[in-house]
């Protein structure tokens, strides 16, 4: 997919790599951008192509209400998040069961009221944003790894489900980036520009995996070896 001239939604719109997405997009030619929010007057976007939306993952009505407002999206980008901390033995579980409420129903929630749209309008693309944490867990993720893991597979799943009205599905691993989530982060970070830019170059190609970082590249090819090397090194 080129995007120039596509109309796009991006869920999550109001800060961090959504935002840096909307802008993206724009910079590349989308004719129209949805930018969406759970609060869209923290939506600061000075661009006639900018329309913002009402979208909360954990509310559906809001999701249906967007879609109704957005019959011309052919390219979905379901970038909204929370990171909690919890642990999972001893967190708690209402934190647990709003990540993956969040990261993995409320994505879901998403692309099944927006599929049949997609469909309508050609087919288009959905571009999930993952994470290196997708694949391995940390002390202090644990529910954030659980939730992207199980988006993860869900991003691979609706990709065979969706094959056969020509939507294309992308999952975009990346590491820490440099935002506000991220912001008590000490090691190193992608500029969220990276993280946008390899994203859609990778729609223009086809690819159905963005790996943005070496780091998130090296945790990939982890996968293949004995877990306990990862693990040692990790620790």
């Amino acid at each position: 997919m080129n995007v120039t001239d596509q109309i796009a939604l991006v869920t999550g719109a109001n800060r961090g790599i959504g935002r840096q997405f909307v802008l993206e997009l724009l910079e590349r030619g989308a004719s129209k951008v949805y930018a969406t929010a759970r609060r869209p007057e923290t939506l600061d976007f000075d661009d006639p192509r900018v329309v913002p939306l009402r979208l909360d993952l954990l509310d559906h009505e809001s999701v249906v209400a967007a879609a109704a407002a957005a019959g011309d999206v052919s390219l979905l980008v379901n970038n909204a998040g929370i990171t909690t901390g919890a642990r999972l033995v001893t967190g708690e579980l209402a934190e647990i069961r709003r990540e993956l409420d969040t990261h993995f129903w409320g994505t879901l929630d998403v692309i099944r009221v927006f599929s049949p749209i997609l469909a309508a309008n050609g087919g288009g693309a959905v571009v999930n944003v993952l994470s290196a944490l997708s694949w391995f867990a940390a002390p202090g993720a644990g529910a954030y790894a659980v939730a992207k893991a199980a988006e993860w597979n869900m991003t691979n799943a609706v990709r065979l489900e969706l094959a056969d009205q020509g939507t294309l599905v992308q999952g975009v691993h990346l590491g820490a980036a440099d935002t506000d989530m991220m912001a008590g982060y000490d090691g190193p970070k992608v500029d969220p520009r990276e993280v946008t830019r390899r994203a859609l170059d990778g729609l223009s190609a086809g690819s159905i995996e963005v790996v943005v970082d070496d780091w998130t590249a090296m945790v990939k090819s982890s996968l293949a070896g004995d877990p306990a090397l990862f693990y040692q090194q990790l620790a």
